[in-house]
């Protein structure tokens, strides 16, 4: 009777499975999605619920992981053949390179694909394809504290003669506030040297596309940085004070200026900062803004039709624009596709004039396979610069690398 009992259990216990659809493996669609800021996690926590729930039979796995992780998680999974399905990251090249992605157009919605500006998909494109999409983008601009400023009687430097003069004034008339923030950390060491050698007239690449790396101009503009450093007018440790800690000296009255994304905006009027923000001063009479663009990516899993499907239901979900615009202005970010800009400028009428900024604005070459290392070398340059190296010698050293 016992073992009755138990085979009756158990086939009620199959019978229930079945009927609320326990009997069938669903379809499972993994992602690896970086870490923006302490709301992300908690975001795509409900993004999944909410997904699952209009999508029965679809199981949707995202790991949320910090940016000083997510390049070891992600190629660690790799290396164990364990690569998510998809990837928000910001480079994509090296994994394009290695013949590990899917065309966008394999896994993204022709309506999904026509929301997004041209330009940022331009970034994206190797051999006429393209391999990624936009997640979101920032921009970078001048911010300054008017009221540090007008206590020194500086005006707002437009130029690099204009900025060394306001920095030693500020030095002299504020000593208790640094004039200028430099990041030269493994953080964003590599946004320093876009922002000099852009302002100087030069670059990562020639207009050929070709790496130009030890070029005259960028020579002239790393000096230019490291001497800004060496004459005390910056933040005193610039090898290890990350954009964020910057930002933070900023909101809290003791950086007079800074080149920042529009996220400091939202930082600074909060810390009641009397802050305005403007073009990045230059030396070559084309102030230049810096733009800075993170990708989705698909993984080729050898996925099934059936996977595909539920891959790209995920992808048209994310960028549906109400939760789009939603995420892009929680995290403070400037949005991707038209529709999402014009969402997030109705919100944020100040967003309307980032979002022009970040339109024009020059991007790192990622789709070159070898940016991965260009990035960690200009890094390097600077860092070997302020110990004392010579800046042709370094340049020529990291050409010669990545030029082969």
């Amino acid at each position: 009777m016992k073992k009755i009992i138990c085979l009756l259990l158990a086939l009620v216990m199959v019978l229930g499975l079945a009927a609320c659809g326990g009997g069938s493996k669903g379809t499972t669609v993994t992602m690896i999605a970086a870490q923006y800021g302490p709301k992300t996690a908690d975001w795509w926590a409900e993004f999944e619920k909410k997904f699952e729930a209009d999508n029965k039979g679809i199981d949707l796995v995202v790991d949320c992981v910090s940016w000083n992780d997510i390049y070891t998680v992600v190629n660690t999974r790799i290396a164990n053949g364990q690569a998510p399905d998809l990837l928000n990251i910001d480079v994509f090249a090296d994994y394009q390179a290695d013949g590990l992605l899917l065309p966008a157009e394999k896994w993204c919605s022709a309506e999904t694909y026509a929301k997004f500006y041209p330009a940022f998909l331009d970034q994206s494109v190797v051999d006429g394809v393209v391999w990624a999409v936009p997640d979101l983008a920032s921009a970078r601009a001048m911010y300054y504290n008017k009221d540090i400023l007008e206590q020194a009687g500086v005006a707002v430097p437009t130029t690099w003669d204009e900025l060394t003069a306001a920095c030693k004034t500020l030095k002299e008339k504020c000593p208790d506030v640094y004039p200028w923030g430099i990041d030269m950390t493994t953080d964003e060491g590599q946004a320093a040297f876009a922002y000099y050698t852009w302002g100087n007239g030069g670059g990562f690449v020639d207009d050929a596309g070709n790496w130009a790396l030890n070029s005259a101009k960028n020579v002239e503009a790393v000096e230019y940085a490291v001497g800004l450093i060496k004459d005390g007018l910056t933040n005193s440790d610039p090898t290890n004070d990350t954009r964020y800690n910057l930002q933070d000296l900023f909101c809290a009255g003791k950086l007079a200026m800074m080149i920042a994304p529009n996220a400091l905006s939202s930082q600074a009027g909060e810390a009641g900062i009397n802050y305005g923000f403007a073009a990045i001063p230059n030396n070559s009479g084309t102030s230049v803004s810096a733009g800075v663009m993170d990708r989705i990516m698909c993984f080729d899993n050898k996925q099934s039709d059936k996977q595909m499907e539920a891959i790209t239901k995920v992808v048209d979900a994310f960028y549906d624009d109400k939760p789009y615009s939603d995420w892009v202005l929680m995290e403070g970010f400037l949005p991707a596709t038209t529709a999402g800009g014009e969402a997030c400028a109705a919100a944020d009428p100040a967003m309307g004039a980032w979002i022009d900024i970040v339109g024009s604005a020059k991007f790192y070459p990622t789709a070159k396979a070898e940016w991965a290392d260009v990035k960690q070398g200009v890094i390097d340059v600077e860092q070997q610069a302020l110990q004392g190296g010579n800046v042709q010698d370094l340049l020529d050293a990291l050409q010669a690398q990545v030029a082969g």
